[in-house]
């Protein structure tokens, strides 16, 4: 278990100073990037055209940014040095400056695998490394493909989750693909993924076109079964075996809470993604817009419920699993539905949100992550990333025995861990969520809709 600036206990030196090499590293690439780009600038613009000596200059510069032994083939910026880029990146051909963010990269996956051994212990998944890099993509996918059709998607993606992001980064930019640098460029150095997916480099504005629904909501009456399900313990634990009995059909659920103090407060369930669907917002094409950009339909639809069910400025806590954490972090983050009401708690269970930032900065945020469950690292930062936290986050992560993906990510799983695997995670959150913890007085359900 750690938190936002917890080592990992009993491994902390080489830890330590292989997260120190990456941060370094990638602080070097990004300087060499920025050199690169501003001698691209120089050697094919027009700068250097009416200067003395000019034209040796700008020989000498276009060597600096094509020699394996200066900048490598480095050509940046717009124009002729677009044409470069791409020339080197069509032809494999690396610059200094990616050879460091790879470096980093490669540092950090030996971090993941002091606490991880069977990263590279396995070697099924060594050789998806070695093949990554030795910039052998085609190998690296037939053995990937290879390694799931032998031991099944769940082990595979279980013992690459603590570096599956980092790998995808790596695959990034040394691959023939010029759409996904920037995504690995993100990820490299330390940022969250903002522009594209670090697979193919489909733009997170073309996933914000596809998916444009208003979001709606209307009011649900649950059936008796699910009625009584619905946990009133007030903990973290029940509060995730709700989401899993609500599902993710597109049902929300909200609880009214008289606390201790006797404030009358409320805490919104959030539930994750449902596949592929023409009417909910949680949708695969949702849950890939959620990541990169804030407003989604699903979190609209949520917003609409929320007006018609809780007077303004009443204090929220908002607990997601998955896709709904996600969610739960973009209300968070958005100014006017924090003007209307106080989004005092975020729990973020099995979410990659580690990017996104509350608008308000009292609003306390906790990330609860089993290190083997691969979704909450789709962002860019691993459960074991050598970069810390703000303050306002409190990060737990754990393993259990399952080593298997989907089923570490179920909410079901999470709130036995929750239990029995980190019980005193549970108990910290619990107690943060005290006001919140009390007698129930109505629980209520809405559909919520894409359009």
């Amino acid at each position: 278990m750690t938190d936002a600036t917890t080592a990992v206990t009993g491994h902390e030196p080489e830890i330590g100073s292989l997260h120190h090499l990456c941060r370094v590293l990638a602080e070097a690439a990004e300087g060499v990037g920025d050199a690169s780009r501003y001698a691209s600038e120089l050697a094919l613009g027009t700068r250097l055209a009416r200067a003395a000596g000019g034209a040796a200059a700008r020989r000498t510069l276009l060597r600096t940014i094509t020699d394996p032994r200066g900048l490598g083939w480095a050509a940046r910026g717009r124009g002729l040095a677009r044409i470069g880029r791409l020339a080197g990146v069509f032809t494999s051909r690396e610059s200094l400056a990616v050879s460091l963010a790879v470096t980093g990269l490669k540092a950090r996956i030996r971090a993941a695998a002091v606490t991880h051994p069977e990263l590279l212990g396995d070697p099924d998944t060594a050789r998806v490394l070695r093949a990554v890099q030795g910039d052998r993509q085609r190998e690296a996918v037939r053995v990937f493909r290879s390694l799931l059709g032998a031991k099944g998607s769940e082990r595979t993606f279980a013992l690459l989750a603590p570096a599956f992001a980092d790998i995808l980064a790596w695959n990034a930019l040394t691959d023939e693909n010029p759409f996904n640098d920037e995504a690995g460029w993100e990820i490299a150095t330390g940022r969250t993924l903002a522009g594209a997916d670090p697979v193919f480099g489909i733009s997170a504005r073309v996933w914000s076109f596809l998916d444009r629904g208003p979001g709606r909501a209307e009011p649900l009456v649950p059936s008796p079964a699910l009625a009584e399900r619905i946990d009133t313990t007030g903990t973290i634990a029940g509060y995730v075996r709700n989401i899993g009995a609500v599902g993710t059909d597109g049902t929300l659920l909200v609880q009214q809470v008289v606390g201790p103090d006797g404030v009358q407060r409320y805490v919104v369930q959030l539930a994750g993604m449902s596949g592929v669907s023409d009417k909910s917002p949680q949708d695969l094409l949702g849950a890939v817009h959620a990541v990169a950009r804030p407003a989604t339909p699903y979190s609209r639809a949520v917003a609409k419920a929320l007006r018609l069910l809780i007077p303004s400025g009443c204090e929220l806590a908002l607990v997601g699993h998955s896709l709904g954490g996600i969610t739960a972090m973009n209300l968070a983050a958005d100014r006017d539905f924090c003007g209307i009401h106080r989004v005092t708690h975020v729990v973020a269970i099995g979410s990659p949100v580690d990017g996104k930032r509350p608008a308000d900065p009292r609003t306390r945020v906790y990330s609860l992550v089993n290190e083997h469950d691969v979704v909450p690292g789709l962002e860019g930062r691993s459960s074991v990333s050598a970069y810390t936290l703000p303050e306002q986050f409190t990060e737990f992560t754990w393993t259990d025995d399952t080593h298997s993906f989907p089923l570490c990510h179920a909410a079901e799983r999470y709130a036995h861990n929750l239990e029995h695997t980190v019980p005193e995670a549970s108990a910290h959150v619990d107690s943060d969520l005290a006001p919140f913890r009390g007698r129930v007085t109505a629980a209520r359900f809405f559909r919520l809709y894409d359009r």
